[in-house]
């Protein structure tokens, strides 16, 4: 819960684009998600006249585009569209720490490897070249709570968050397992105690057999 507030707190600072128009409700109080909503500019319409407006955000609107088309994206990030990453932790073994290990793994290539203008060396990647630059250094954002903004803090909570983002309903479906596992406790309880007093009887009791000769 703590690494997810953050997460959201310093996206917001750096990749603003990205910044959900939505936030699940069981990660922050619903009043606090409003007011990060409405912090984010959102494309809507056609008005009356047909032209498109911006407004605040909303709780119900969808995911912002970083980018308005795949041109634009491969431009931005040296020829490489980016892949959608909200089901990256579900789609790598062992997901979190895949994600964390990328993301703060980055280091100069050992001697005899090259790596081509444009990548960067990773060994964590498959190849170990990567064409997404490194991302975090320490101390690029601020929390709101005075946490030491250090590299592997924030790689801690993109991984939290891009892991809630592959499953959001994850909470919820846990809750819902430990509620059918208590009722079907009580229905086991109840079942056995009716086969007792049901059955006790036939159990207890004694057969004489009186052959008459």
């Amino acid at each position: 819960m703590r690494q997810m507030k953050q997460s959201m707190g310093w996206k917001h600072q750096v990749i603003p684009g990205h910044m959900l128009a939505f936030l699940a409700l069981m990660i922050m109080h619903q009043e606090e998600t409003k007011a990060m909503a409405a912090e984010i500019e959102v494309v809507d319409g056609p008005n009356d006249e047909g032209e498109m407006f911006t407004r605040p955000g909303k709780l119900s609107d969808r995911f912002p585009q970083p980018y308005a088309n795949e041109q634009a994206a491969r431009y931005a990030n040296g020829g490489a569209y980016p892949p959608d990453l909200s089901l990256i932790t579900k789609a790598r073994h062992n997901g979190q720490n895949y994600v964390f290990s990328l993301l703060t793994g980055y280091r100069d290539p050992p001697a005899g490897v090259s790596i081509r203008e444009g990548l960067h060396y990773n060994p964590y990647f498959p190849g170990g070249a990567i064409a997404m630059p490194k991302m975090l250094m320490d101390g690029a954002v601020e929390y709101e709570d005075g946490t030491p903004a250090t590299e592997a803090q924030m790689g801690k909570d993109v991984a939290s968050f891009l892991s809630w983002a592959a499953e959001p309903e994850m909470e919820e479906r846990k809750l819902m397992g430990v509620k059918w596992i208590f009722l079907l406790s009580l229905a086991l309880l109840q079942a056995a105690y009716y086969r007792r007093m049901k059955w006790s009887i036939f159990k207890s009791r004694k057969l004489v057999l009186d052959v008459v000769n």
